[in-house]
């Protein structure tokens, strides 16, 4: 299982999903351009110690990204989906992908996912924080396939 976040623009955002990664063992990919300088020391204060303990991978744009994930499912989480994560079958091989905090993916992006879901949020708002939306998704992933660490 992996966390792919798309042309993320928040460099504490990042570092929250790192520090993610680190705590349950998930490689993060990070599909560029971002919208901020790599050695922001903003990313480094959000993940502090824990970025030495995350496998991060960073990838110059999607074709580059997609090239290396070929034989894994690509799974979006979107607002523009209609089915919940609670009711999709993840398996332990799975990318799950996040988009811009800003704008999501764009449709030729979405058209390249093998399945999109969007977790349930209350009508009145429009998204979860990227990091957030991220620990819900990795969370029901790895609950589901048998991946969270013991």
């Amino acid at each position: 299982m992996r966390i792919a976040l798309y042309q993320p623009e928040i460099a504490g955002n990042v570092g929250a999903v790192m520090r993610l990664g680190a705590c349950l063992g998930v490689p993060v990919d990070l599909i560029e351009p971002m919208g901020f300088a790599w050695d922001d020391k903003r990313v480094r204060r959000t993940a502090m110690d824990y970025i030495d303990h995350v496998e991060v991978v960073r990838h110059p744009n999607f074709r580059a990204f997609r090239t290396t994930a070929a034989d894994r499912r690509l799974v979006l989480f979107t607002t523009k989906a209609d089915r919940s994560p609670y009711d999709f079958a993840f398996q332990p091989d799975d990318i799950l992908l996040f988009g811009r905090e800003s704008a999501g993916v764009p449709v030729e992006v979405r058209d390249e996912c093998d399945a999109a879901v969007r977790l349930p949020i209350r009508r009145e708002v429009r998204s979860l924080n990227l990091a957030s939306a991220a620990t819900l998704g990795i969370g029901e992933a790895l609950r589901q396939t048998g991946g969270l660490p013991a």
